[in-house]
């Protein structure tokens, strides 16, 4: 297994400490690096700024670095951004800055990346995110102030989103579920075999494509034409499951995945 990366550590302290809050947003193509194979990410700079500014300030400090796919849902989501696998158990919990505010313009169709945020909270978004493997607008555009959309998967991408979601999850102790892990078998559950490097999706890195803040130009996202609805009921929200620094044992993780509506049990998108 892996030992610590020291610079991507102290770079995540750097970010704990919200020093990173000011760098402006640089790119909006980004490549996200999985086990599985990459896959390309259009960002809209233009109409959801300050989410993609917070999204770039992990980028720039390396938190999404062996960073786990810690959460999917097939045939609604998967989600990322809170945890990170330094070579061994437990995970740590990616440090977070401050809540960004919520800009609620496009449609959470299949294919988009959303931020997870707290339930209850529209205004609570900080690492997570989400992509959607459906047509989740019903469900989310009006849920909790809708969940602000800053980009979209492009070209094959939702190819490796889709594998991600095809990978068998795995109820461990306590009854935590949502967890997908590869070559992992249900003897190593019922055996007790923590998972490793080998097992977990991990995201290697992410890293800036294309600097142009006008490459969205020729995208058509769609619009989120459900906002002055209500707020949708029943469940919460896809949610910020990190609640801060330190570390995080395994079943703390799998718990995560079923995000509860609490930051400190993280929240989760509500199926319609």
């Amino acid at each position: 297994m892996r030992s610590i990366d020291i610079r991507a550590a102290f770079t995540a302290a750097l970010l704990g400490g919200g020093l990173l809050l000011a760098q402006p947003a640089s790119a909006t193509i980004v490549q996200v690096q999985t086990v599985l194979g990459d896959f390309q990410v259009n960002l809209f700079d233009k109409t959801t700024p300050q989410t993609v500014a917070n999204f770039l300030a992990y980028v720039n400090a390396n938190a999404y670095t062996n960073n786990v796919v810690h959460r999917s849902e097939p045939g609604f989501v998967i989600q990322a951004g809170g945890f990170s696998y330094p070579g061994t158990l437990p995970l740590l919990a990616v440090p977070t800055n401050a809540s960004v505010a919520n800009e609620p313009v496009y449609s959470n169709v299949r294919g988009t990346i959303a931020m997870a945020k707290i339930a209850s909270n529209p205004n609570s978004a900080t690492n997570q995110w989400f992509i959607s493997l459906a047509d989740n607008s019903a469900n989310l555009d009006a849920q909790n102030g809708g969940f602000t959309v800053f980009g979209q998967v492009t070209g094959n991408g939702m190819a490796i989103i889709d594998a991600i979601a095809a990978l068998n999850r795995f109820t461990m102790s306590g009854g935590f579920t949502s967890l997908p892990l590869r070559n992992y078998t249900s003897a190593d559950a019922t055996a007790g075999t923590p998972p490793n490097d080998n097992n977990l999706v991990l995201i290697r890195s992410v890293i800036v494509l294309d600097s142009n803040p006008d490459s969205a130009a020729s995208l058509s996202p769609a619009r989120n034409t459900l906002i002055s609805a209500p707020p949708a009921g029943g469940g919460g929200g896809v949610g910020d499951s990190s609640g801060g620094g330190g570390s995080v044992g395994l079943a703390g993780l799998l718990a995560l995945g079923l995000l509860a509506l609490a930051r400190k049990s993280f929240t989760r998108p509500a199926r319609g």
